[in-house]
């Protein structure tokens, strides 16, 4: 048979010129970033556009972001054509050298470069298609290890000062978004709903949904991770009936007070999943 040397696809419009599409974009929206040879922003418009021409609610992953080229392209494609795509850019924090035009500029690492250029992409892409309705939001989070703290003791090891200890299961430097969006990720929720916060009878109470929090939703969430939570807190979480609720042990004196957690739920929300971490 006939054997062929390598197919290569060679794009020559100028739109695809790097230094004028890239480098000069980058530029002009993140002053004195300095970054080297960013990609077109026409390049990946294009490439976006072809792979989710059949599904504008695609979720496009970069796992080498960069300046967040991608990001941006998406953004613009969906002030275009009214898309609802979601970006998810990946970037190892790589430092900018102490004397690069970069760190003069503020800028430790090219996930920051990243960031501000998304922001600044935003604002300029409204600005040029005025009356578009596009949502340029986006969540920065950093890779951790687990919010729980490792337990690896024998039996005849423990003691009481141990016990003690161990109480608390969560690491003491872990906050209450932590714990959330820790168990989003167990849960295998999507990570860019809607979240608040709210204060009822002193405790801080957050919330994690797709719309009207009173309704039951599928992937609704409701947490408190304050100590000694008031039934009353309880059961006006509730009797927002999420389809889950999360509270940590040290919420609760004791067993029993666990224990009229389970009791409060199955009563006015016997459909709710309850977790205690």
């Amino acid at each position: 048979g006939k054997t062929f040397g390598l197919q290569r696809t060679v794009w020559t419009d100028k739109r695809y010129d790097a230094n004028v599409y890239g480098t000069k974009i980058v530029a002009e929206l993140v002053p004195g970033c300095g970054f080297s040879f960013p990609k077109s922003l026409w390049t990946v418009y294009d490439a976006v556009a072809a792979v989710t021409a059949q599904d504008e609610e695609a979720i496009v992953l970069d796992f080498f972001s960069g300046s967040a080229t991608t990001a941006h392209a998406v953004m613009q494609l969906n002030a275009e054509d009214g898309g609802h795509r979601k970006f998810i850019m990946v970037q190892l924090p790589e430092e900018c050298g102490e004397g690069s035009e970069a760190y003069k500029a503020g800028y430790k690492n090219i996930c920051e470069i990243g960031k501000e250029r998304i922001r600044r992409a935003k604002e300029k892409i409204a600005v040029e298609n005025p009356g578009k309705v596009f949502d340029g939001g986006f969540r920065v989070f950093k890779l951790d290890d687990t919010n729980m703290t490792d337990v690896y003791y024998a039996a005849g090891e423990y003691t009481q000062d141990l016990l003690s200890q161990m109480e608390n299961n969560i690491k003491p430097d872990r906050t209450a978004l932590d714990l959330l969006f820790g168990c989003l990720l167990e849960w295998g929720l999507p990570l860019s709903m809607p979240y608040t916060s709210e204060q009822i009878e002193g405790c801080t109470v957050h919330t994690y949904a797709p719309g009207d929090v009173t309704l039951k939703i599928q992937d609704s969430l409701i947490a408190c991770f304050d100590e000694n939570i008031p039934d009353s807190v309880i059961r006006e979480i509730a009797k927002r009936q999420p389809a889950r609720a999360v509270f940590r042990d040290g919420s609760f004196a004791d067993s029993p007070g666990k224990i009229n957690v389970g009791e409060i739920f199955k009563m006015l929300a016997p459909e709710t999943g309850v977790k205690i971490l």
